[in-house]
Protein backbone atom coordinates (compact mmCIF):
# COMPACT_ATOMS: atom_id res chain seq x y z
CA UNK A 1 0.00 0.00 0.00
CA UNK A 2 2.92 2.70 0.99
CA UNK A 3 4.57 1.84 -2.59
CA UNK A 4 0.84 2.59 -4.11
CA UNK A 5 0.59 6.06 -2.22
CA UNK A 6 4.06 6.91 -2.85
CA UNK A 7 3.55 6.46 -6.97
CA UNK A 8 0.32 8.61 -6.62
CA UNK A 9 1.73 11.40 -5.10
CA UNK A 10 5.39 11.22 -7.47
CA UNK A 11 2.47 10.07 -10.59
CA UNK A 12 1.00 13.82 -9.92
CA UNK A 13 4.85 15.22 -9.24
CA UNK A 14 5.53 13.52 -13.28
CA UNK A 15 2.19 13.93 -14.54
CA UNK A 16 1.79 17.79 -13.61
CA UNK A 17 5.32 18.67 -13.66
CA UNK A 18 7.66 17.20 -15.62
CA UNK A 19 5.29 16.34 -18.51
CA UNK A 20 2.08 18.48 -18.86
CA UNK A 21 2.65 21.70 -16.82
CA UNK A 22 0.68 24.46 -17.53
CA UNK A 23 1.88 28.28 -18.13
CA UNK A 24 3.46 28.83 -14.19
CA UNK A 25 1.82 31.43 -12.54
CA UNK A 26 2.07 33.75 -9.16
CA UNK A 27 -0.95 34.24 -7.12
CA UNK A 28 -0.68 37.68 -8.17
CA UNK A 29 -1.61 36.56 -12.11
CA UNK A 30 2.45 37.21 -13.90
CA UNK A 31 1.71 34.35 -16.08
CA UNK A 32 5.03 32.93 -17.42
CA UNK A 33 5.41 31.47 -20.83
CA UNK A 34 3.96 27.78 -21.45
CA UNK A 35 6.20 24.76 -21.54
CA UNK A 36 6.00 21.75 -24.53
CA UNK A 37 2.70 20.23 -25.15
CA UNK A 38 2.12 17.18 -22.63
CA UNK A 39 4.07 13.83 -23.49
CA UNK A 40 3.13 11.24 -21.16
CA UNK A 41 -0.13 13.01 -19.34
CA UNK A 42 -3.02 11.93 -19.21
CA UNK A 43 -5.13 12.91 -22.23
CA UNK A 44 -7.53 15.94 -21.74
CA UNK A 45 -10.81 13.68 -21.89
CA UNK A 46 -9.64 11.75 -19.11
CA UNK A 47 -9.83 14.89 -17.05
CA UNK A 48 -13.34 14.83 -15.67
CA UNK A 49 -13.79 17.23 -13.11
CA UNK A 50 -16.96 16.52 -11.73
CA UNK A 51 -17.70 13.22 -12.60
CA UNK A 52 -17.15 12.50 -8.87
CA UNK A 53 -18.66 14.31 -7.19
CA UNK A 54 -22.26 13.37 -9.69
CA UNK A 55 -21.89 10.09 -8.75
CA UNK A 56 -21.56 10.77 -4.50
CA UNK A 57 -24.94 12.52 -4.43
CA UNK A 58 -25.95 11.90 -1.10
CA UNK A 59 -23.58 9.01 -0.72
CA UNK A 60 -22.29 10.32 3.04
CA UNK A 61 -20.68 7.91 5.66
CA UNK A 62 -19.76 10.05 8.19
CA UNK A 63 -22.59 12.13 8.73
CA UNK A 64 -20.91 14.17 11.96
CA UNK A 65 -18.45 15.55 8.81
CA UNK A 66 -19.25 19.12 9.46
CA UNK A 67 -17.45 18.41 13.08
CA UNK A 68 -13.68 19.76 12.12
CA UNK A 69 -10.83 17.32 13.25
CA UNK A 70 -9.80 20.71 16.02
CA UNK A 71 -12.50 19.45 17.98
CA UNK A 72 -10.71 16.20 19.30
CA UNK A 73 -8.00 18.18 21.02
CA UNK A 74 -6.70 16.76 24.04
CA UNK A 75 -7.14 19.82 26.11
CA UNK A 76 -5.41 17.94 28.95
CA UNK A 77 -7.60 20.29 31.38
CA UNK A 78 -5.19 23.24 30.51
CA UNK A 79 -5.01 23.94 26.79
CA UNK A 80 -7.50 25.71 24.90
CA UNK A 81 -7.27 26.07 21.18
CA UNK A 82 -11.22 26.03 21.81
CA UNK A 83 -11.89 29.83 22.66
CA UNK A 84 -11.33 30.78 19.02
CA UNK A 85 -14.00 29.51 17.49
CA UNK A 86 -16.81 28.89 20.27
CA UNK A 87 -17.37 31.78 22.22
CA UNK A 88 -20.34 34.23 23.66
CA UNK A 89 -23.51 35.10 20.91
CA UNK A 90 -22.91 38.48 19.67
CA UNK A 91 -26.27 39.35 17.76
CA UNK A 92 -26.52 38.44 14.44
CA UNK A 93 -24.74 35.02 15.69
CA UNK A 94 -26.37 34.14 18.26
CA UNK A 95 -24.76 30.25 18.75
CA UNK A 96 -23.82 30.73 22.40
CA UNK A 97 -20.86 27.75 22.37
CA UNK A 98 -18.48 29.13 24.65
CA UNK A 99 -19.93 25.49 26.63
CA UNK A 100 -18.16 23.65 23.92
CA UNK A 101 -14.67 25.02 25.40
CA UNK A 102 -16.29 22.95 28.51
CA UNK A 103 -16.90 19.77 27.61
CA UNK A 104 -16.64 17.58 24.30
CA UNK A 105 -20.28 17.25 23.66
CA UNK A 106 -20.71 15.44 20.34
CA UNK A 107 -23.28 12.91 19.30
CA UNK A 108 -22.97 9.37 19.15
CA UNK A 109 -21.58 9.16 15.73
CA UNK A 110 -19.53 11.96 16.69
CA UNK A 111 -17.80 10.39 19.39
CA UNK A 112 -15.87 8.66 17.23
CA UNK A 113 -13.13 10.82 15.10
CA UNK A 114 -13.40 9.67 11.94
CA UNK A 115 -10.50 12.30 10.79
CA UNK A 116 -8.01 8.88 11.16
CA UNK A 117 -5.48 10.63 8.61
CA UNK A 118 -3.82 12.43 11.84
CA UNK A 119 -2.87 9.28 13.18
CA UNK A 120 -0.83 7.92 10.21
CA UNK A 121 2.61 8.25 9.80
CA UNK A 122 3.78 9.48 5.77
CA UNK A 123 7.34 10.72 6.87
CA UNK A 124 9.13 7.99 4.90
CA UNK A 125 6.85 8.47 1.76
CA UNK A 126 7.25 12.25 1.72
CA UNK A 127 10.80 11.75 2.76
CA UNK A 128 11.67 10.64 -1.02
CA UNK A 129 10.22 13.77 -2.99
CA UNK A 130 13.22 15.73 -4.00
CA UNK A 131 13.34 19.77 -3.24
CA UNK A 132 13.37 20.59 -6.81
CA UNK A 133 10.39 18.24 -7.61
CA UNK A 134 8.55 19.59 -4.72
CA UNK A 135 8.81 22.77 -5.69
CA UNK A 136 8.23 22.79 -9.55
CA UNK A 137 4.94 21.19 -8.36
CA UNK A 138 3.77 23.79 -6.32
CA UNK A 139 4.94 26.50 -8.90
CA UNK A 140 2.55 24.99 -11.65
CA UNK A 141 -0.91 25.86 -12.43
CA UNK A 142 -4.01 23.46 -11.34
CA UNK A 143 -6.61 26.71 -11.80
CA UNK A 144 -6.74 27.34 -15.08
CA UNK A 145 -7.21 23.47 -16.80
CA UNK A 146 -10.19 23.36 -14.14
CA UNK A 147 -11.58 26.32 -15.81
CA UNK A 148 -11.18 24.48 -19.54
CA UNK A 149 -12.41 21.01 -18.43
CA UNK A 150 -15.77 22.83 -16.74
CA UNK A 151 -16.02 24.78 -20.27
CA UNK A 152 -16.26 21.05 -22.20
CA UNK A 153 -19.59 20.60 -19.24
CA UNK A 154 -22.11 22.53 -20.93
CA UNK A 155 -24.87 21.33 -18.64
CA UNK A 156 -23.13 22.00 -15.15
CA UNK A 157 -25.16 24.13 -12.75
CA UNK A 158 -22.81 25.01 -10.29
CA UNK A 159 -20.00 27.32 -10.00
CA UNK A 160 -18.47 28.29 -12.94
CA UNK A 161 -14.42 30.08 -11.87
CA UNK A 162 -14.87 33.00 -13.83
CA UNK A 163 -11.81 34.72 -11.59
CA UNK A 164 -8.80 34.89 -14.26
CA UNK A 165 -6.13 34.08 -12.55
CA UNK A 166 -3.00 35.04 -14.85
CA UNK A 167 -4.53 38.56 -15.35
CA UNK A 168 -4.08 38.89 -11.52
CA UNK A 169 -5.08 42.42 -9.90
CA UNK A 170 -4.09 46.06 -9.86
CA UNK A 171 -2.45 47.75 -7.34
CA UNK A 172 -6.34 48.33 -5.59
CA UNK A 173 -7.33 44.78 -5.53
CA UNK A 174 -9.73 44.57 -8.70
CA UNK A 175 -9.35 42.26 -10.57
CA UNK A 176 -8.24 43.13 -14.08
CA UNK A 177 -9.93 40.74 -16.16
CA UNK A 178 -13.22 42.52 -15.51
CA UNK A 179 -15.07 39.97 -13.26
CA UNK A 180 -16.36 42.47 -10.42
CA UNK A 181 -13.73 40.25 -8.29
CA UNK A 182 -11.80 42.24 -5.21
CA UNK A 183 -9.30 40.72 -3.24
CA UNK A 184 -8.58 42.68 0.27
CA UNK A 185 -5.94 41.93 2.78
CA UNK A 186 -7.00 40.25 6.37
CA UNK A 187 -5.12 39.09 9.00
CA UNK A 188 -5.47 35.23 9.22
CA UNK A 189 -7.70 33.35 11.58
CA UNK A 190 -5.21 31.55 14.15
CA UNK A 191 -3.88 28.40 13.64
CA UNK A 192 -4.74 26.12 10.65
CA UNK A 193 -4.87 28.86 8.35
CA UNK A 194 -1.29 30.19 9.45
CA UNK A 195 1.32 29.36 6.73
CA UNK A 196 3.24 27.40 9.60
CA UNK A 197 0.74 24.99 9.66
CA UNK A 198 0.02 23.96 6.46
CA UNK A 199 -1.68 26.84 4.05
CA UNK A 200 -1.65 30.31 2.86
CA UNK A 201 -4.81 31.55 1.36
CA UNK A 202 -5.99 34.54 -0.23
CA UNK A 203 -9.92 35.69 -0.56
CA UNK A 204 -11.50 37.85 -2.88
CA UNK A 205 -14.90 39.29 -2.52
CA UNK A 206 -17.69 40.16 -5.07
CA UNK A 207 -21.13 42.32 -4.51
CA UNK A 208 -23.56 42.02 -6.95
CA UNK A 209 -24.13 44.76 -9.75
CA UNK A 210 -26.55 46.48 -8.72
CA UNK A 211 -23.83 47.43 -5.99
CA UNK A 212 -21.54 48.09 -8.72
CA UNK A 213 -23.65 50.71 -10.69
CA UNK A 214 -25.77 53.86 -10.92
CA UNK A 215 -28.32 54.62 -13.45
CA UNK A 216 -27.46 50.86 -14.92
CA UNK A 217 -24.25 52.03 -15.75
CA UNK A 218 -20.98 50.79 -14.37
CA UNK A 219 -19.78 52.89 -11.40
CA UNK A 220 -16.35 52.31 -9.64
CA UNK A 221 -17.42 54.97 -6.90
CA UNK A 222 -20.43 53.43 -6.49
CA UNK A 223 -18.83 50.16 -5.78
CA UNK A 224 -15.86 51.52 -3.43
CA UNK A 225 -18.35 53.53 -1.20
CA UNK A 226 -20.89 49.98 -1.08
CA UNK A 227 -17.51 48.20 -0.03
CA UNK A 228 -16.42 50.76 2.67
CA UNK A 229 -20.40 50.86 3.83
CA UNK A 230 -19.95 47.12 3.72
CA UNK A 231 -16.40 46.82 5.46
CA UNK A 232 -17.62 49.54 8.53
CA UNK A 233 -20.53 47.31 9.35
CA UNK A 234 -17.94 44.06 9.90
CA UNK A 235 -15.46 45.97 11.18
CA UNK A 236 -16.11 47.98 13.77
CA UNK A 237 -17.47 47.63 17.42
CA UNK A 238 -21.04 46.76 17.70
CA UNK A 239 -21.26 48.92 20.68
CA UNK A 240 -20.80 51.94 18.68
CA UNK A 241 -24.33 53.31 17.30
CA UNK A 242 -24.88 53.45 13.37
CA UNK A 243 -25.03 56.92 13.46
CA UNK A 244 -22.12 57.81 15.36
CA UNK A 245 -19.77 55.25 13.63
CA UNK A 246 -16.71 56.60 12.04
CA UNK A 247 -14.50 54.27 9.21
CA UNK A 248 -11.33 55.56 7.56
CA UNK A 249 -11.98 54.71 3.69
CA UNK A 250 -9.60 55.00 0.84
CA UNK A 251 -10.73 57.87 -1.48
CA UNK A 252 -13.84 57.70 -2.27
CA UNK A 253 -15.88 60.05 -3.92
CA UNK A 254 -19.13 62.01 -3.00
CA UNK A 255 -19.64 63.60 -6.11
CA UNK A 256 -19.45 60.57 -8.10
CA UNK A 257 -22.17 58.54 -5.96
CA UNK A 258 -24.40 61.78 -4.59
CA UNK A 259 -24.06 61.43 -1.06
CA UNK A 260 -22.39 62.60 1.93
CA UNK A 261 -20.21 59.79 2.82
CA UNK A 262 -18.08 61.95 5.67
CA UNK A 263 -21.22 64.01 6.65
CA UNK A 264 -19.18 67.20 6.69
CA UNK A 265 -22.66 69.09 4.54
CA UNK A 266 -20.83 69.06 1.14
CA UNK A 267 -20.11 66.63 -1.83
CA UNK A 268 -16.38 66.54 -2.76
CA UNK A 269 -14.58 64.16 -4.77
CA UNK A 270 -11.80 62.34 -2.59
CA UNK A 271 -12.61 62.05 0.90
CA UNK A 272 -11.35 59.38 3.30
CA UNK A 273 -13.62 58.49 6.21
CA UNK A 274 -17.45 57.11 6.39
CA UNK A 275 -19.40 58.57 9.08
CA UNK A 276 -22.39 57.26 10.23
CA UNK A 277 -23.40 54.44 8.99
CA UNK A 278 -26.05 55.03 5.82
CA UNK A 279 -29.58 53.59 6.08
CA UNK A 280 -28.98 52.34 2.22
CA UNK A 281 -26.31 51.15 -0.19
CA UNK A 282 -25.84 53.63 -2.72
CA UNK A 283 -26.48 53.31 -6.25
CA UNK A 284 -28.62 50.83 -8.32
CA UNK A 285 -28.64 49.26 -4.91
CA UNK A 286 -30.44 51.89 -2.97
CA UNK A 287 -33.23 50.20 -2.24
CA UNK A 288 -31.06 47.40 0.14
CA UNK A 289 -31.38 48.30 3.73
CA UNK A 290 -27.72 48.39 5.77
CA UNK A 291 -28.02 45.60 8.09
CA UNK A 292 -24.87 45.91 10.38
CA UNK A 293 -22.84 42.36 10.46
CA UNK A 294 -25.47 40.79 7.73
CA UNK A 295 -23.81 40.57 3.95
CA UNK A 296 -26.69 41.23 1.31
CA UNK A 297 -28.20 38.85 -0.61
CA UNK A 298 -25.74 38.05 -4.04
CA UNK A 299 -22.44 38.84 -2.28
CA UNK A 300 -19.40 36.07 -3.27
CA UNK A 301 -16.23 34.96 -1.99
CA UNK A 302 -14.05 33.23 -3.84
CA UNK A 303 -11.20 31.48 -1.07
CA UNK A 304 -8.32 29.60 -2.34
CA UNK A 305 -6.22 27.17 -0.23
CA UNK A 306 -2.57 26.92 -1.72
CA UNK A 307 0.55 25.20 -1.37
CA UNK A 308 3.25 27.26 0.19
CA UNK A 309 5.87 28.89 -2.26
CA UNK A 310 8.66 29.74 0.05
CA UNK A 311 9.73 32.41 -2.41
CA UNK A 312 6.44 33.84 -3.13
CA UNK A 313 4.81 36.52 -1.34
CA UNK A 314 2.61 35.74 1.66
CA UNK A 315 3.95 32.45 0.86
CA UNK A 316 1.31 31.53 -1.67
CA UNK A 317 2.00 28.80 -3.94
CA UNK A 318 0.51 28.93 -7.22
CA UNK A 319 -0.36 25.56 -6.69
CA UNK A 320 -4.14 25.15 -5.35
CA UNK A 321 -5.35 22.77 -2.88
CA UNK A 322 -8.65 23.72 -2.77
CA UNK A 323 -11.04 26.35 -4.02
CA UNK A 324 -14.02 27.66 -2.09
CA UNK A 325 -17.09 29.16 -3.10
CA UNK A 326 -19.79 30.76 -1.16
CA UNK A 327 -22.55 33.16 -2.45
CA UNK A 328 -25.18 34.39 -0.03
CA UNK A 329 -28.47 32.83 -1.99
CA UNK A 330 -30.99 34.83 0.25
CA UNK A 331 -30.84 37.49 3.06
CA UNK A 332 -33.00 37.14 6.12
CA UNK A 333 -34.62 38.73 8.24
CA UNK A 334 -33.50 38.87 12.17
CA UNK A 335 -36.92 36.64 13.48
CA UNK A 336 -35.70 33.97 10.65
CA UNK A 337 -32.45 34.02 11.90
CA UNK A 338 -33.44 33.96 15.59
CA UNK A 339 -35.50 31.16 14.16
CA UNK A 340 -33.08 29.17 12.45
CA UNK A 341 -30.59 29.19 15.88
CA UNK A 342 -33.20 27.98 17.47
CA UNK A 343 -33.90 25.00 15.38
CA UNK A 344 -30.41 24.20 15.19
CA UNK A 345 -30.21 24.25 19.02
CA UNK A 346 -33.36 21.97 19.16
CA UNK A 347 -32.47 19.39 16.75
CA UNK A 348 -28.92 19.00 18.38
CA UNK A 349 -30.68 18.90 21.94
CA UNK A 350 -32.18 15.46 20.39
CA UNK A 351 -29.69 14.35 19.05
CA UNK A 352 -30.42 14.74 15.09
CA UNK A 353 -27.43 14.76 12.69
CA UNK A 354 -26.97 17.47 10.09
CA UNK A 355 -28.58 17.86 7.51
CA UNK A 356 -28.27 20.45 4.74
CA UNK A 357 -30.13 20.90 1.44
CA UNK A 358 -28.56 21.16 -2.28
CA UNK A 359 -25.94 18.73 -3.68
CA UNK A 360 -22.07 18.87 -4.65
CA UNK A 361 -23.06 20.12 -8.14
CA UNK A 362 -25.14 23.01 -7.07
CA UNK A 363 -23.37 23.79 -3.49
CA UNK A 364 -24.86 22.74 -0.26
CA UNK A 365 -26.83 25.06 1.17
CA UNK A 366 -27.10 26.23 5.38
CA UNK A 367 -29.48 27.45 7.14
CA UNK A 368 -28.47 30.94 7.00
CA UNK A 369 -28.91 31.73 3.53
CA UNK A 370 -25.63 30.64 1.87
CA UNK A 371 -24.49 28.56 -0.91
CA UNK A 372 -20.80 26.75 -0.49
CA UNK A 373 -19.28 24.68 -2.87
CA UNK A 374 -15.65 23.56 -2.99
CA UNK A 375 -12.72 22.25 -5.41
CA UNK A 376 -9.95 19.76 -4.32
CA UNK A 377 -6.73 17.87 -5.49
CA UNK A 378 -7.05 14.44 -7.29
CA UNK A 379 -4.51 11.94 -7.13
CA UNK A 380 -2.88 14.08 -10.22
CA UNK A 381 -2.91 17.19 -8.89
CA UNK A 382 -5.62 18.63 -10.64
CA UNK A 383 -8.26 20.12 -9.33
CA UNK A 384 -11.82 18.27 -9.03
CA UNK A 385 -15.52 19.11 -7.75
CA UNK A 386 -15.90 17.90 -3.81
CA UNK A 387 -18.18 15.12 -3.25
CA UNK A 388 -21.16 15.33 -1.29
CA UNK A 389 -19.38 13.88 1.66
CA UNK A 390 -16.44 16.48 1.34
CA UNK A 391 -18.81 19.37 0.82
CA UNK A 392 -20.08 18.29 4.66
CA UNK A 393 -16.64 18.78 6.08
CA UNK A 394 -17.05 22.63 4.64
CA UNK A 395 -20.77 23.29 6.59
CA UNK A 396 -19.66 22.63 10.34
CA UNK A 397 -17.40 25.81 10.61
CA UNK A 398 -20.04 28.31 8.39
CA UNK A 399 -23.45 27.33 9.72
CA UNK A 400 -23.34 27.34 13.09
CA UNK A 401 -20.12 28.47 14.56
CA UNK A 402 -19.97 30.91 17.88
CA UNK A 403 -17.27 33.69 16.47
CA UNK A 404 -18.39 33.80 12.83
CA UNK A 405 -19.92 36.90 11.37
CA UNK A 406 -23.07 35.59 9.06
CA UNK A 407 -21.13 32.39 8.91
CA UNK A 408 -18.09 33.99 7.98
CA UNK A 409 -14.15 34.81 8.79
CA UNK A 410 -12.61 36.87 6.14
CA UNK A 411 -13.84 39.79 5.59
CA UNK A 412 -14.06 40.99 9.27
CA UNK A 413 -10.78 40.62 9.56
CA UNK A 414 -9.60 43.09 6.51
CA UNK A 415 -6.87 45.45 7.20
CA UNK A 416 -8.85 49.02 7.57
CA UNK A 417 -9.50 51.37 4.27
CA UNK A 418 -7.19 51.85 1.28
CA UNK A 419 -3.83 49.14 3.16
CA UNK A 420 -6.60 46.49 2.67
CA UNK A 421 -7.67 46.80 -0.77
CA UNK A 422 -5.36 44.65 -2.30
CA UNK A 423 -3.97 41.03 -3.04
CA UNK A 424 -3.39 39.23 0.17
CA UNK A 425 -0.29 40.70 1.73
CA UNK A 426 1.47 39.60 5.21
CA UNK A 427 3.84 41.88 5.33
CA UNK A 428 3.92 44.60 7.33
CA UNK A 429 0.66 43.67 8.95
CA UNK A 430 0.91 43.74 12.55
CA UNK A 431 -0.67 41.34 15.40
CA UNK A 432 -3.35 43.61 16.80
CA UNK A 433 -5.57 42.61 19.20
CA UNK A 434 -8.77 41.09 18.68
CA UNK A 435 -11.66 43.84 19.62
CA UNK A 436 -11.57 44.19 23.47
CA UNK A 437 -8.75 42.69 24.50
CA UNK A 438 -5.11 44.37 25.53
CA UNK A 439 -2.54 41.96 24.19
CA UNK A 440 -2.08 41.15 20.61
CA UNK A 441 -3.95 38.20 18.84
CA UNK A 442 -1.61 36.06 18.30
CA UNK A 443 0.33 36.06 22.00
CA UNK A 444 -3.16 35.80 23.47
CA UNK A 445 -3.79 32.14 21.14
CA UNK A 446 -0.21 31.17 22.04
CA UNK A 447 -0.82 31.34 25.86
CA UNK A 448 -4.27 29.92 25.56
CA UNK A 449 -3.54 26.90 23.19
CA UNK A 450 0.00 26.72 24.64
CA UNK A 451 1.14 25.30 21.04
CA UNK A 452 1.44 27.15 17.86
CA UNK A 453 -1.28 25.13 16.75
CA UNK A 454 -5.05 23.35 18.23
CA UNK A 455 -2.72 19.76 18.01
CA UNK A 456 -0.19 21.61 20.00
CA UNK A 457 2.43 19.68 17.43
CA UNK A 458 4.00 22.71 15.65
CA UNK A 459 7.75 21.86 16.78
CA UNK A 460 9.08 25.03 14.96
CA UNK A 461 6.82 27.58 16.59
CA UNK A 462 7.39 25.81 20.90
CA UNK A 463 11.16 26.07 19.97
CA UNK A 464 11.14 29.19 18.67
CA UNK A 465 8.79 31.12 20.82
CA UNK A 466 8.44 28.69 23.80
CA UNK A 467 10.76 28.38 27.03
CA UNK A 468 9.44 26.03 29.60
CA UNK A 469 6.29 25.46 28.10
CA UNK A 470 5.08 29.20 27.81
CA UNK A 471 5.56 31.61 24.99
CA UNK A 472 8.52 34.33 25.02
CA UNK A 473 6.20 37.44 25.38
CA UNK A 474 9.03 39.85 24.95
CA UNK A 475 9.65 37.83 21.78
CA UNK A 476 5.83 37.48 20.70
CA UNK A 477 5.06 40.83 21.05
CA UNK A 478 8.09 42.46 18.96
CA UNK A 479 5.71 41.41 15.95
CA UNK A 480 2.84 43.94 17.84
CA UNK A 481 1.83 47.24 16.82
CA UNK A 482 5.12 49.70 16.98
CA UNK A 483 7.38 46.80 17.01
CA UNK A 484 10.34 46.27 14.73
CA UNK A 485 8.79 43.09 12.97
CA UNK A 486 5.59 41.67 11.67
CA UNK A 487 3.43 38.54 12.41
CA UNK A 488 5.36 37.06 9.29
CA UNK A 489 7.91 36.47 11.77
CA UNK A 490 5.34 34.70 14.37
CA UNK A 491 3.18 32.71 11.16
CA UNK A 492 5.71 32.13 8.43
CA UNK A 493 7.51 28.17 8.56
CA UNK A 494 11.15 28.07 7.85
CA UNK A 495 12.03 26.94 4.12
CA UNK A 496 12.67 23.41 5.65
CA UNK A 497 9.44 22.89 7.45
CA UNK A 498 7.29 24.66 4.28
CA UNK A 499 8.50 21.97 2.19
CA UNK A 500 7.73 19.28 4.61
CA UNK A 501 4.26 20.62 4.94
CA UNK A 502 4.35 20.22 1.06
CA UNK A 503 5.36 16.93 1.16
CA UNK A 504 2.96 15.77 3.93
CA UNK A 505 0.07 17.16 1.85
CA UNK A 506 1.65 15.84 -1.54
CA UNK A 507 1.00 12.33 -0.38
CA UNK A 508 -2.26 12.73 1.34
CA UNK A 509 -3.69 13.94 -1.73
CA UNK A 510 -2.26 11.23 -3.73
CA UNK A 511 -4.23 8.80 -1.31
CA UNK A 512 -7.40 10.44 -1.99
CA UNK A 513 -9.03 9.89 0.96
CA UNK A 514 -10.12 13.14 2.53
CA UNK A 515 -12.92 11.42 4.19
CA UNK A 516 -10.35 10.75 6.66
CA UNK A 517 -9.38 14.06 6.90
CA UNK A 518 -7.32 16.60 5.10
CA UNK A 519 -5.48 18.36 7.88
CA UNK A 520 -1.29 18.22 7.17
CA UNK A 521 0.54 15.98 9.83
CA UNK A 522 3.63 15.98 9.39
CA UNK A 523 3.93 13.30 12.19
CA UNK A 524 1.11 10.99 13.90
CA UNK A 525 -0.65 12.90 16.16
CA UNK A 526 -0.32 12.87 20.13
CA UNK A 527 -2.87 15.29 21.37
CA UNK A 528 -5.89 14.13 19.34
CA UNK A 529 -8.68 11.83 20.91
CA UNK A 530 -9.29 8.58 18.24
CA UNK A 531 -12.65 8.40 20.60
CA UNK A 532 -14.51 10.00 23.10
CA UNK A 533 -16.88 9.72 25.07
CA UNK A 534 -18.42 12.87 26.49
CA UNK A 535 -17.65 14.65 29.30
CA UNK A 536 -15.61 17.93 31.19
CA UNK A 537 -12.55 19.27 29.34
CA UNK A 538 -10.70 20.62 32.66
CA UNK A 539 -10.74 23.81 31.60
CA UNK A 540 -13.73 24.93 33.92
CA UNK A 541 -11.45 23.69 36.87
CA UNK A 542 -7.88 25.26 35.47
CA UNK A 543 -10.28 28.46 34.81
CA UNK A 544 -9.46 28.57 30.98
CA UNK A 545 -12.88 29.05 29.78
CA UNK A 546 -12.81 32.30 27.91
CA UNK A 547 -15.65 34.28 26.79
CA UNK A 548 -14.30 36.64 24.70
CA UNK A 549 -13.01 35.37 21.22
CA UNK A 550 -13.90 37.34 18.34
CA UNK A 551 -13.04 38.27 14.23
CA UNK A 552 -12.69 41.86 14.91
CA UNK A 553 -9.95 43.30 15.49
CA UNK A 554 -8.64 46.40 17.20
CA UNK A 555 -6.55 48.16 14.41
CA UNK A 556 -6.42 51.75 15.86
CA UNK A 557 -6.02 53.12 19.50
CA UNK A 558 -6.00 50.43 22.53
CA UNK A 559 -9.23 49.27 23.15
CA UNK A 560 -11.18 49.58 26.76
CA UNK A 561 -10.58 45.66 27.99
CA UNK A 562 -13.56 43.13 28.26
CA UNK A 563 -14.47 40.92 31.06
CA UNK A 564 -12.50 37.57 28.94
CA UNK A 565 -13.11 35.08 31.81
CA UNK A 566 -16.19 33.02 32.63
Amino acid sequence: MAGAVLALALGAVAASVLASREPAQSPQGAAQAAAAPPAVAPARAEYDPIALAAASVRVVKNHEAPIPAQCYTKTDGHSNPCWTCHTAPRFPNLAADFELQQEYAFSKVGETNHWTNLFEDRRERAAQLAEGDVLSYVRSDNYAPLRRALADHKDYPGYRPDLDFARGFDEEGFARDGSGWRAFRYKPFPGVFWPTNGNADDVMIRLPESFRSRTGKPSIAVYRANLAILEASFGSDPDIADAKLRWATEPLDEVAVDYDLNGDGKLEPSVHALSGLPAHYLGDAEDVKVRRTIFPQGVEFLHSVRYLDPDAPSMLAARMKELRYSRKAREMEDWAILRAYELEADEKAEGKLPVFAGSPLVGLQNDFGWSLQGFIEDAQGRLRLQTHEEHLACMGCHTNLGVTLDQTFAFARKVPGRAGWAYQDLKGMPDVPQLGHREPEFLTYLRRTEGGDEFRQNTEVLQKFFAQGKPNAALVKQSARGGPRDITDLIYPSRERALELNRAYMVLAGEQRFDRGRDVALAPAQNVHASIQNQATGLVESKRVYVDGQLRLAWGPEPQPLASRQ
